[in-house]
């Protein structure tokens, strides 16, 4: 996902809209101007998820 001024060691989370219990979600500043985002089912079922709205927020980090 492009995120504008993102720089690799900026802090990074993601969450989805719609309800998934048993999804985990990871983000991550991957690149400049690019966070990753992973999604991993933790349940022993087959997760659909289906369309749903991916929000991201990006924190700079603070070099002391």
């Amino acid at each position: 996902m492009t995120v504008a001024n993102c720089r690799q060691g900026d802090l990074a989370d993601a969450a989805l809209a719609s309800s998934a219990r048993f999804v985990d979600l990871d983000a991550t500043a991957w690149t400049n101007n690019t966070i990753r985002v992973l999604a991993r089912n933790v349940s022993d079922t087959t997760a659909d998820l289906g369309a749903a709205t991916l929000s991201v927020q990006m924190t700079k980090r603070r070099v002391p």
